[in-house]
């Protein structure tokens, strides 16, 4: 789905939903309170949000295992694979595709092993036998399954958590103060717009997104993306030089039909223009189109990396 306009402020929609949202808060709670989640023999990283999409947890989540592996550890992502029609599989993007596995599963395994499951402690299972000696669990913190050593809270500095309401009257999926309750620690990408930092006694680390490659000058674009926050990859792209006179939004997840590039390509071509998209949607393009669509790669810089790796090190490694 899109990301409703209406999430950032005390709308007639928002107000009018709002008992829906309460009642989803409540589910969401008693789920948590009913299920016994069980351990296994590997501890469990979770980067997970409160917010529905576009907070920046793969970036994170693979920045994360790049300091694990730094480290001298082998870390395997467990995820539960959203779209993908695989279950308790080790990924392999030699041969599986998106729609196997789902996108973010096939971006994570650029960097380290990735077991799709929804059955989170399952894969933590296959994870171990895999020979893991940590699990980076890409999303699920309102999962109840699988005991999590240390959760951090992915936020985005600029949305931060809309107008607090809980879907679908706003972003959340729990309230502010119950998911803090079961975090270890928040994570900040981007300026603190919101205040969040001086919301909670938890530990808190900044960051943000760059670009991977360099700028390359003023190039007319039509961009195109199916992520959470359409407009902060456009905001990107704007920031490293190039002329965005187009861009094209879809469903957070989205699987692109032949047509629907044909129709982007067209755009571009009609205005004399490149097709740039993220990294997320790029796996999910048929190898045909990859040399007509470029890809944007972006990375998670840290005000103080050393300070996290350390945090992760003493919660995870020292106990």
């Amino acid at each position: 789905m899109k990301t409703p306009k209406y999430w950032q402020s005390n709308s007639l929609v928002s107000k009018i939903l709002s008992p829906i949202g309460q009642l989803y808060g409540l589910a969401t709670e008693l789920r948590l309170k009913l299920h016994k989640p069980r351990k296994t023999s590997v501890p469990v990283i979770c980067i997970g949000n409160i917010t529905a999409g576009g907070t920046g947890k793969t970036p994170v989540s693979i920045s994360v295992a790049k300091m694990l592996i730094t480290a001298m550890h082998h870390p395997i992502f467990v995820t539960r694979g959203y779209g993908g029609k695989l279950q308790n599989v080790l990924v392999n993007n030699k041969k599986h595709t998106a729609q196997d596995v789902g996108d973010e599963p096939l971006l994570l395994s650029e960097q380290a092993p990735v077991v799709v499951n929804a059955d989170r402690y399952a894969g933590a299972q296959l994870a171990a036998k895999e020979g893991a000696d940590v699990i980076v669990m890409d999303d699920g913190f309102q999962n109840p399954t699988l005991h999590k050593d240390l959760s951090f809270l992915v936020f985005d500095g600029h949305y931060g958590i809309g107008n607090g309401k809980i879907i679908p009257a706003g972003p959340l999926r729990e309230s502010f103060a119950d998911g803090i309750k079961r975090a270890d620690a928040l994570i900040i990408l981007g300026k603190d717009k919101h205040n969040l930092a001086k919301r909670t006694k938890l530990p808190v680390f900044f960051g943000h997104t760059e670009p991977v490659q360099t700028t390359v000058g003023n190039t007319d674009v039509v961009a195109f993306a199916g992520i959470g926050h359409p407009q902060k990859f456009y905001h990107t792209l704007k920031q490293q030089g190039y002329n965005v006179v187009a861009t094209i939004d879809f469903p957070d997840h989205h699987f692109y039909s032949k047509d629907e590039l044909e129709n982007v390509l067209q755009k571009a071509k009609e205005l004399n223009a490149e097709v740039y998209t993220t990294s997320k949607d790029f796996v999910k393009i048929p190898s045909l189109y990859h040399k007509s669509i470029n890809m944007l790669k972006i990375a998670v810089v840290w005000d103080n990396p050393d300070e996290l790796q350390q945090f992760i090190s003493n919660r995870i490694f020292k106990k």
